[in-house]
This record gives structure tokens, sequence and C-alpha cells, in this order.
């Protein structure tokens, strides 16, 4: 065939002439038929099963705004593709056209001005790897391989929030692709609102072609690691880790992960596949400082194994990357709580007590320090309370499981949102959950519309969280 199909914005057809596609677009192009097709649709969650119709692979921001003004001219569906770790599969459109950022992982660091420009195909890994070099990072997530294009663009949080903000919050600029193919820099002072609109609202304003991040003093090497308890004793773990974790130094994480045991080589192998507690932490500073900032939360019950000691910053932030590989099937549900209260804790036991896989999880990573000091409006994300997210995390290998796997997420997701604050993070809103994003900006959200009825009316940029204009 000399021509693809595309779905349009308007749910109508078109095919185009390859002929032209060749010519109106620069970069590597993949089409249906090319033996680089599967794996450029593949994504992290292998759950998700899209068939965009044409990808094409991007090297410069030129190519970017002649993919942009392609689907804007025929009206055709636009999806942009980073890390391609989105739980819900946004990373790709079905019957449309993919930018992939594959070829566009630069991370640049500038160690005098103490900032580094960052490319949105790059890693969280790649960042690491290139910051911490000379002692610096950026407060990111906790998964090396996820791309720190949408992990920035719904706000991002991890290991270091505590001490150094939300990544949004160490943002100085951006350059990206409008709606109208034009490519704007962004920044305080210069397209402020779309600057603000960015930090926290997803990819619906534009293409972002570059990041600019403020780095920060800390590493290569904190104390980090894991205290692992029976499940039997998790309502004395989580209450005495509240009791802790509420006078810990903004240096200090620690996050809650609940599960069945993986055969990790530190376990004793009778406990591998059974319930555990696992308090997961990282001190941002002076090692020492660490230990007598951790000694409290080390101290809590019998613990199985305790193996938090020195470590290369980079190897945490890889740490969880065999649990969270991609191509298994992934649906998550979230909310945020103020305090993990009985009935919270009593509605986690019995639902780790019959988890429907065994590598389905609960954590519950605890946000605040320097977060807090965040006014609510200054960016899009909303919720700047210490507060705790608790991400209801089902993982599987087979579809056969996927209606028993999602109903337990969702059962005891509702039995929880009444003790929750009614806000959600952005990143972590599954397929099929899209009426739910105004929860994930409250009082923001129409000022998101706003800016999105200004750079966007049209919702070119659809393909996503979407913000409808």
């Amino acid at each position: 065939m000399n021509t693809i199909r595309f779905k349009k914005m308007d749910g109508t057809a078109v095919a185009l002439k390859k002929s032209d596609i060749n010519s109106s677009l620069s970069g590597e192009i993949i089409m249906p038929d090319s033996k680089k097709y599967d794996d450029a649709r593949a994504l992290w969650n292998g759950m998700i099963d899209i068939k965009p119709s044409l990808f094409v692979r991007v090297s410069d921001e030129q190519a970017v705004v002649k993919a942009v003004n392609f689907a804007r001219t025929h009206g055709i569906l636009l999806a942009i593709k980073s890390g391609g770790h989105n739980i819900a599969g946004k990373a790709l459109a079905d019957g449309g056209l993919v930018i992939d950022f594959q070829k566009m992982t630069d991370v640049i660091v500038n160690q005098q001005q103490q900032t580094v420009k960052v490319s949105p195909g790059a890693t969280l890994a790649d960042v690491d790897k290139a910051t911490q070099q000379y002692g610096l990072l950026v407060p990111t997530g906790i998964n090396s391989t996820t791309g720190i294009a949408g992990l920035t663009l719904g706000g991002g949080f991890g290991w270091t929030t505590r001490k150094f903000g939300l990544t949004i919050d160490s943002l100085r600029s951006a350059k990206l692709v409008i709606a109208t193919g034009e490519l704007l820099e962004v920044n305080a002072n210069q397209h402020a609102d779309l600057f603000w609109a960015i930090r926290g609202g997803s990819s619906n304003f534009g293409v972002v072609t570059e990041f600019e991040f403020n780095l920060h003093q800390a590493g290569p090497e904190v104390l980090a690691g894991m205290v692992v308890h029976p499940f039997n004793d998790v309502k004395n773990v989580l209450q005495q880790y509240q009791a802790a974790i509420d006078k810990a130094p903004e240096e200090l994480s620690c996050w809650v992960v609940m599960r069945k045991a993986p055969p990790l080589p530190f376990l004793p192998e009778e406990w591998h596949g059974k319930e555990v507690v696992v308090l997961a932490m990282c001190y941002v500073g002076d090692i020492a400082q660490g230990q007598a900032a951790t000694a409290e939360i080390r101290k809590i019950g019998q613990p199985i194994a305790d193996v938090v000691g020195p470590m290369p910053f980079v190897d945490w932030q890889a740490a969880f990357d065999p649990l969270l590989a991609e191509g298994a099937r992934n649906y998550w549900k979230s909310l945020d709580m103020a305090q993990l209260n009985t009935e919270t804790v009593t509605e986690i036991a019995h639902a780790i007590q019959t988890l429907p896989s065994d590598e389905c999880e609960i954590f519950i990573a605890h946000l605040g320090g320097a977060m807090t000091k965040v006014a609510p409006h200054a960016t899009p994300w909303l919720n700047r309370d210490a507060h705790f997210t608790m991400n209801i995390h089902t993982r599987w290998q087979h579809a056969q499981d996927d209606d028993l796997c999602r109903q337990w997420a969702r059962q005891l997701h509702a039995k929880l949102t009444q003790y929750s604050m009614g806000s959600i993070y952005v990143n972590f809103i599954p397929e099929g959950d899209d009426n739910s994003i105004g929860e994930a900006y409250g009082s923001n959200f129409a000022r998101l519309k706003s800016i999105k009825q200004q750079f966007d009316p049209a919702n070119l940029f659809r393909i996503n969280q979407n913000i409808v204009p």
C-alpha cells in the first residue's frame, strides 16, 4: 500500500500518501510494516496494546516542529513518547502519529552554575549518571528507567523530595513546541502562565524539547536501604513508623512497601513468598548524622533483615528496578492521606492477606519537608501539605487475571477513599479513570483550563491526562 490510514481528532479517518509523509517529516519514520514497529509501541505497562499508524523518532527540535505541524494540518491524533512509563499508556495514540524521543537523551551539566539541561528522551538513570559525578542531583522519582519528561510534567516526587522539593520545584525553564508549531522558551519571566502550567499540568500544553533544572548538592554517597518486618506485626510497625517519621529531619525519607517477599539475597529463604512490611529509607546528607536520624525507625519491632548502609545514590535510585521491570501487566489506584489511622491500617492488612498475585503491592510515600514550603497555587500541584501518597499497585503476568487484579485494587481504593484527603497524583491515574483529572488539580483546575484554551483550543495535545479546553 502506498498510503497510511490515520484516525482524526474528530473521530473520522484519513489516508495519507507515504510519499507525502516522508517529505513532510524528518527523523526516523517507523510504519506498521517496519521490523522496529513492535519494539516502538512497547510500553512499560504490558497491559496496554495500542497500535499507532506512524512513529517519527526525532533527533532535534525542528523535527518536532514538523511533526506537530503535520498532525495539526491533517487533524490527526498525536501522542508523545518519552520513557513510555505512563501507567495509562498515554504515550501512544491508536491510529495516530507518535513523536518518539528515544534518540534525544542528552544531559548537559553546568557545574559552575549548578544547572542541567535535559533532553526529553532521557531517563532518570541518564540524569543521575551525569549529575552525580559532580555530587549534584535533580530531585526525581524512584525507578531509574522512568522518563524525565513524563515525571516532570506530572510533578515528580521521590527519595529527595523532603530535602529538595518536587521535580517541578527545581525546573528553571523549558523549551516547547506549542500547537501552532511555534517553539517557545518558557520560564518565570517569559510566557509565565505557560511555565506555570507545565509544572504539573502534564503534556497538555505542548511538546517539551528541553528541560533546564537547578541542581542540588547531595551524594554521590547516601545512607539508604531497607528494614524488613513480618507482616503479622504490621499494626505495630506502622504506628511506630508514623510517630518516627513525623519527627524526622528533611534529609530523611522513609517509605513503606507491603507485599509478598521476593527472593532477595539478604532475606532468609523461608521468608520468600511470605507477606512482609518493608521500611525503605534514604538519608541525603552526612552519613553519621544519617545513622542517628534513622535509629528510631530501625529499632521498631523485630525485623527479619536490616540492610541500611552507605551506598552510591545512583545504586539506590535503581534498587527497585528489578521489581518494576517493563512488560508486566499493571494497574494502579492511588490516594493522598493525612495520616495512617487505625481503620486504614486494618483495611490494608486485610488486603495484603488477599493479594491477587505475588507481584502486587501497596506502597506508601511520605511527602513533606521542602515540598510544603511552596504555595499551593504556585504550581498546578495543589496538595502541599505533609501527607502520605498511597499507591495500590497491582502487577501480574497473564491476561486471564486482569479482572481479578483490577477488582482487588478498586475494592481497596473504595474502602480507603473515606479516609483520604481527596487529592490524587496525576501520574498515577490509570487507564479508564480520565474523569478523575479534576481531583488532581482541585482549585488550580480552572486556571489550567484557561491556559489550555489559550494555547491549544483545538485540543491537539489530548493523548494525556487531558484538560479539555
